[in-house]
């Protein structure tokens, strides 16, 4: 590495995470739950913890377990957890409802969701999904689907798809969604090569809709401010470590997914662990936006939820966002 880089690189580290200044002589207990079950998705919470980065930044951090019985939301409201991770539209929803979410930290800046076809059923184009069935999961899953096919022009049958894409494999559906970190690679390990798919990313469109998020109620960053910029700064160095040191972070991973008793493959989590860097850094290792939610994306999400009558009012962009003092809004 070269001088002048070796400095640019320290320079975004300081940029990122400024040194807590006497973080430990004050430490702060917590408890954060991420929205599904232990895996590569979440990496860089478990990172964070396992390498003290939170205690670092005088955090004693409970992290709870996600799943499909458990709603992080619905944590945070109860006052169960203190931070959690949600997708960008259903906080907004949730917060036109009333409830007084912030984001302290978009973690995700590019969708992972996409929805996939067979080449050999004609299918190269978006024009090529007119007439054509399509699974979509529920609620904020297909948000933007629904744009896609109003922004073509686009008829189509909409099947109801279940966690699994057997009925992708079995062609009871001629398009299914999927997350490019999970279900993506699920096909991929079917036996399916990349050159028979034919991959709708969302973001390609102009329809990017970030995703996982991290959360706080407006009382609890009101109340301790420190405590919850801290905990946005420790989560995101936790990810780039996470990422400059993937065998490790991975191990992190499986730890938690045997405690857990989640079915673990490591082959699976490392694709994970790589898409969810090219989403959480886009572009590139050390990018600025890391944590950024842009304005725009923000505004692009209102829009959809206006349009299709999932929200009322629309939250001020100010409320909802806050920057912790380690980015510029935009």
């Amino acid at each position: 590495m070269s001088v002048s880089l070796t400095f640019s690189v320290s320079i975004l580290i300081f940029i990122f995470f400024p040194i807590p200044v006497n973080a430990t002589d004050n430490i702060h207990n917590a408890s954060f739950i991420p929205q599904w079950s232990p895996q590569a998705q979440f990496a860089g919470y478990y990172v964070a913890y396992e390498k003290g980065i939170y205690k670092r930044y005088g955090i004693n951090l409970n992290i709870l377990t996600g799943g499909p019985y458990t709603v992080p939301l619905k944590m945070l409201e109860d006052k169960k957890a203190d931070f959690c991770t949600a997708w960008l539209s259903t906080a907004i929803q949730k917060r036109s409802q009333g409830l007084k979410l912030i984001n302290i930290a978009q973690i995700v800046q590019r969708s992972a969701l996409m929805l996939v076809a067979k080449k050999e059923k004609g299918i190269t184009k978006p024009e090529d999904l007119n007439g054509k069935r399509i699974g979509l999961w529920r609620d904020e899953f297909r948000l933007q689907p629904m744009a896609l096919f109003k922004k073509f022009n686009l008829n189509v049958t909409i099947i109801p798809q279940a966690q699994s894409v057997n009925l992708f494999l079995r062609d009871g559906v001629d398009v299914a969604s999927a997350m490019w970190y999970n279900e993506y690679h699920t096909l991929l390990s079917s036996g399916i090569n990349t050159e028979e798919l034919t991959s709708f990313f969302f973001h390609d469109y102009g329809l990017n809709f970030p995703e996982d998020g991290i959360y706080t109620l407006e009382e609890t960053f009101n109340k301790n401010q420190s405590l919850a910029c801290n905990f946005a700064r420790a989560s995101i160095e936790g990810w780039l470590y996470a990422f400059k040191h993937p065998e490790e972070a991975l191990d992190i991973v499986l730890k938690y997914m045997k405690t857990a008793n989640v079915p673990a493959n490591k082959v699976h989590q490392r694709w994970m662990l790589m898409r969810m860097k090219d989403l959480i850094l886009p572009r590139g290792t050390f990018d600025l936006s890391a944590g950024l939610l842009n304005k725009e994306d923000f505004l692009r999400v209102v829009r959809e939820l206006k349009q299709n009558g999932l929200i009322k009012t629309i939250p001020d962009f100010n409320l909802f966002y806050r920057t912790c003092g380690q980015h510029d809004k935009k």
